[in-house]
């Protein structure tokens, strides 16, 4: 190769090189606690897969809304689908762009190496809430309407309510800390801290599932970066992360 056909040569890489990085974004993505094990696994993947860089914000769903309400810039909203149906109608994301994304059941943990309690039927569970010296879960988490549903089924509401804590912070985390003997939350939640373990799934007839769908940026600047990621979170080939993670796919 001649010196001006090696130099043409290094020209054109550079050339593709700052074309490549003049198409990547950053990418400012609001999302449920409920998926930030699987957003942990799978946004590294998709950046390197596009190039793009994601920050991500991780709060209660109803705590994302809140924020994005208050004109926080974003480019992805994942919360749950009544939230992005309230976003979409006040112009905040675009609802040509929603899409489920996963959901994820109802658990309760414990602190990790303690012994685990018996869930796994309604009287385990009815014993097991009881017996219990605290319960926590969060009080704006979009899992607090099924919790109180369940406890109210099971007919102990009034009896657990001395022992309920409300935290700001996930429930896993909280019993993971030592601050309550039994959480509930989103299975998804659990898998996420290294601290508390999940004791099992609520049975099935008290099972309630929290369920989170994306959705666009109505205003982003990286609209096309943007529906990428939603389209890679739910491709076929994320469901084995979800599913290690404790969710389904949408």
């Amino acid at each position: 190769m001649s010196i001006h056909r090696g130099i043409a040569a290094l020209f054109g890489l550079i050339l593709a090189f700052a074309a490549t990085q003049a198409q990547a974004a950053d990418i400012n993505v609001f999302s449920s606690t409920a998926l930030k094990a699987v957003l942990d696994e799978l946004g590294p993947q998709f950046e390197k897969a596009t190039g793009n860089k994601l920050a991500f914000t991780i709060g209660p769903a109803a705590a994302m809304k809140s924020q994005i309400d208050q004109g926080a810039a974003f480019d992805v909203a994942i919360v749950t689908p009544p939230l992005l149906e309230a976003l979409a109608a006040t112009g905040k994301v675009d609802p040509t762009t929603r899409a489920v994304i996963a959901r994820s059941a109802l658990g309760i943990s414990v602190h990790a190496g303690a012994s685990k309690p018996d869930v796994g039927t309604a009287d385990a569970l009815k014993h097991t809430l009881l017996n219990a010296k605290s319960i926590g879960f969060n009080g704006q988490g979009a899992s607090r309407a099924g919790i109180e549903a369940m406890f109210a089924k099971l007919g102990i509401a009034n009896d657990l309510k001395p022992k309920i804590k409300l935290l700001q912070t996930s429930a896993p985390e909280a019993v993971a800390k030592g601050d309550v003997e039994l959480a509930l939350s989103p299975i998804s939640e659990v898998v996420a801290v290294s601290g508390a373990q999940l004791a099992g799934p609520v049975p099935a007839d008290y099972q309630s599932y929290l369920v989170l769908s994306g959705a666009v940026a109505a205003g982003s600047k990286n609209a096309g970066a943007a529906k990428a990621l939603i389209k890679f979170l739910t491709a076929p080939s994320a469901a084995t992360v979800l599913k290690t993670k404790g969710m389904e796919p949408g």
